[in-house]
């Protein structure tokens, strides 16, 4: 089957001719556009809890909840939660890019295998330092750092606490 790769430029063309209506939930994933899976109130929960525990971080780090993170030329995803280099000014006339996030975090119910086996290999090849994945199935938190060509050197499961930039998150805190 032959498939049309799209560009991000190509990608928001076609958000704003409104061929992608824009509350769609699609990212753009080397080139392929991607429905992303819906949200429950279980991930609702544990992103809502992120924030509020990542909150003290903000001046340190722009915190930055379900936006765009772009990858590449062609690939421009739809994390749950990235924080992101400071100062937040300059990301007014861009968008936030790989180089600029500190971490980035899924909460995975639906989604668990797609981010494991598609997104986390695309963090780690574009060099985020780290990567939470909040496994809402099996009631843990795995954490990924030191990036390589396409997976990640650490892969931890988090036991007791979580840490981002000095700030201790406990794991219990994040899980519904």
């Amino acid at each position: 089957m032959l498939r049309y790769r799209f560009s991000a430029e190509d990608f928001h063309r076609m958000a704003e001719a409104g061929i992608l209506p824009e509350d769609a939930r699609v990212e753009l994933v080397e080139g392929e556009v991607v429905n992303m899976s819906p949200i429950g109130k279980r991930h609702v929960y544990a992103l809502n809890a992120l924030v509020d525990l990542l909150s003290p971080l903000v001046g340190k780090a722009v915190l930055s909840v379900q936006n765009p993170l772009v990858l590449g030329p062609a690939t421009e995803v739809y994390p749950d939660l990235t924080l992101l280099r400071p100062p937040r000014s300059r990301y007014r006339d861009r968008l936030p890019e790989a180089q600029d996030a500190l971490l980035v975090v899924e909460v995975a119910e639906a989604s668990r295998e797609y981010d494991l086996g598609v997104k986390v290999p695309l963090y780690a090849q574009a060099g985020i330092p780290e990567v939470w994945l909040v496994d809402l199935l099996g009631h843990q938190v795995q954490v990924f750092r030191k990036p390589g060509e396409s997976t990640y050197g650490e892969n931890i499961l988090a036991e007791g606490e979580l840490e981002i930039l000095g700030l201790k998150i406990p794991v219990k805190e994040v899980l519904p």
